[in-house]
């Protein structure tokens, strides 16, 4: 396939409020594509969506609860009615979750499931009839370094990630020949407020989840507009996988060299917790 033209596309991009969103929206802007942004916080999104106007592009802002089915299932009509096609849809929107697998409900996994992976299913096959209308068309999944590797304190949110990789790798091959490409993307620590602003189990005491998350906030390295100018040429090139980050980088190749003891070389120094989010010991 010939390199993908975001000039004259038309975007669909979820969780663009803040974030990797939010600076994906700026690059996207500057090459020309115009753009359906949807998140549920109104406020920043609209304030994402008016610097992306300034830059002479046209842009639709669309106030979505990706965890909400109806309203995942409305959202084409809604970005038909405004743009009359799509040529790329990028499920980015999500979300952390803090606690050990004993520690959280299923109620919390359930949540951390339905935005993380069923949302970016539900979208794709919503609009993927309005994708093979193009000549050219192209879907980008959000998956994490957490969908390579699986480190203590992360079941959820790795479950979560390595099923969107799953997902987006069957796809792809299913898609082979056809008019539409997929990128997976799986960024290491980009400086976001995933995070801080993760929803922590009950049984966790809040100041230890605190002092963990300051500390896992210290590896979150990478700009958000450096993503996402990646992401940007990922697009373009019709790139089948991007890794983002020399954290990411450098964990899938300890991940293929050990595919079983890999956490034994990551695992943070004796003396601190095995995952950013922990309970103090004893604490169930």
């Amino acid at each position: 396939m010939s390199n993908f033209p975001l000039r004259g596309a038309t975007v669909v991009l979820t969780g663009a409020a803040s974030g990797i969103g939010a600076a994906l929206t700026g690059v996207l802007a500057q090459r020309g594509a115009a753009l359906a942004l949807a998140d549920r916080n109104a406020e920043g999104l609209a304030a994402v969506a008016a610097a992306a106007r300034a830059l002479g592009v046209k842009v639709s802002e669309h106030v979505v609860d990706v965890s909400d089915r109806a309203a995942l299932e409305a959202l084409p009509e809604a970005v038909l009615a405004q743009h009359d096609r799509v040529s790329v849809l990028v499920n980015n929107a999500g979300v952390a979750l803090a606690g050990n697998f004993a520690e959280v409900t299923l109620a919390d996994i359930e949540w951390v499931m339905d935005i993380n992976f069923w949302a970016p299913v539900r979208l794709t096959r919503a609009f993927m009839y309005v994708l093979a209308r193009e000549e050219a068309a192209h879907i980008v999944n959000i998956s994490s370094l957490f969908g390579i590797i699986a480190p203590p304190g992360q079941a959820a949110y790795c479950a979560s990630k390595f099923a969107l990789r799953g997902f987006s790798e069957a796809l792809r091959h299913e898609l082979e020949g056809s008019t539409i490409s997929l990128t997976v993307v799986h960024p290491g620590g980009v400086r976001t407020e995933i995070a801080n602003s993760a929803r922590i189990a009950q049984s966790i005491d809040p100041a230890l989840a605190r002092a963990a998350t300051r500390e896992f906030n210290k590896l979150l390295r990478t700009p958000p507009a450096a993503a996402a100018e990646l992401i940007a040429q990922a697009i373009e090139r019709r790139q089948k996988r991007l890794l983002i980050g020399g954290d990411a980088r450098m964990a899938e190749r300890i991940q293929r060299l050990f595919p079983v003891g890999y956490w034994a070389w990551m695992r943070p120094k004796p003396g601190r917790r095995g995952g950013p989010f922990r309970a103090e010991e004893g604490k169930t």
